[in-house]
């Protein structure tokens, strides 16, 4: 027997990069969101006499036992890490199907990850506490503790400090797979350049900040706060581009509205001219355009959220015109995370 576990995708609706910390890492602010497009991670475990894992995959791109380079997987890391906690040894096969981009910014390795966390855990009828289960996320990558809670979720520390926030009905998404791929790492060494040669001058340190003065993290965060407050957008915030929002209606869409953007996006555009044209391609024009279009975490895929199936068709047609692969697919709250979760 084994188990079967869909392993979700997600996008940053908004991200917020502040300066390199002692440890390395950069502070983030974001918000994420999982989608509906996913991987399949099939697990098959029994106990044994010492630990064995065997991990194998569809895509060439992906660490593997194969190439001897498994350890580097997120999914094997994860599963090595839940046996030395539960002092269990055993024999695990993990297999990869693999849907979504590598390295295309939809969280594709995090939700391996866990998916494969919570294959084990049902193969062996054995469960860490969610402390555990969250801190050995963390460990493992720092958007991977996302994918234990699911939905819409901010994302503070290093994007590995995960609190859910209230759940959002689903709205049609149509994510854009560029052919070009996008390197994290360079991409924030090229934010820290540009943030140190900004210097005194204003007119630089715009392409980091919301406005003169005002730290990203923070504003970020309280533009995020806002959508949920009565007096919506308008309450304490200034240096953000301010939009009519009616937060009778979905709270998602009434978020985007309020101007949050990607702090990787200039970084990814200035490299890859042709993901700005992609972008246009998602927004379209009103009445039919995207509600709010963007880059997902440092790229190379872009998102676009419509009010309807038909708005959405219709960017998805515009960005596979332009020869750039398109898929259309729906944001996923939390409780249908979950539900659907396991492929029975």
């Amino acid at each position: 027997m084994s188990t079967r576990v869909r392993s979700f995708a997600k996008v940053n609706l908004g991200l917020a990069v502040g300066p390199a910390r002692v440890d390395g890492f950069h502070g983030l602010t974001t918000m994420y969101q999982t989608l509906a497009l996913h991987d399949f991670v099939t697990v098959e475990a029994r106990p044994a006499a010492a630990t064995r894992i065997v991990l194998t995959a569809d895509h060439a791109g992906v660490p593997r036992t194969e190439t001897g380079n498994a350890e580097k997987n997120t999914a094997f890391a994860m599963v090595a890490g839940a046996l030395e906690l539960m002092g269990v040894t055993a024999e695990v096969a993990i297999h990869i199907e693999k849907k979504l981009p590598v390295q295309g910014g939809l969280g594709a390795g995090s939700a391996n990850a866990v998916a494969a966390l919570l294959g084990l855990e049902r193969e062996l009828g054995k469960a860490l506490p969610g402390a555990e289960r969250l801190r050995l996320a963390a460990e493992v990558g720092s958007d991977v503790p996302l994918f234990l809670i699911g939905g819409t979720v901010l994302g503070l520390g290093r994007g590995e400090e995960v609190y859910p926030l209230p759940d959002l009905p689903g709205v049609p998404c149509v994510v854009a797979v560029p052919k070009v791929g996008v390197s994290t790492r360079l991409a924030f060494e090229e934010l820290d350049k540009r943030a140190q040669g900004a210097g005194s001058s204003v007119q630089k340190a715009e392409t980091l900040t919301f406005a003169q003065g005002d730290d990203r993290l923070s504003e970020l965060s309280r533009v995020l706060a806002a959508v949920w407050t009565s007096d919506g957008v308008e309450s304490g915030l200034s240096g953000i581009n301010r939009r009519t929002v009616d937060l009778a209606e979905n709270p998602l869409l009434a978020l985007v509205r309020t101007g949050i953007e990607n702090d990787f996006e200039e970084v990814a555009f200035s490299q890859h001219p042709s993901l700005r044209s992609t972008k246009r391609d998602l927004q379209g024009s009103d009445p039919g355009g995207a509600v709010f279009a963007c880059l997902s975490g440092s790229g190379s895929s872009l998102f676009g959220l419509y009010r309807s199936q038909t708005d959405a068709r219709a960017a998805q047609q515009r960005v596979l015109n332009a020869g750039t692969q398109a898929i259309l697919t729906e944001t996923l709250p939390r409780a249908a995370y979950w539900d659907t979760m396991f492929a029975e």
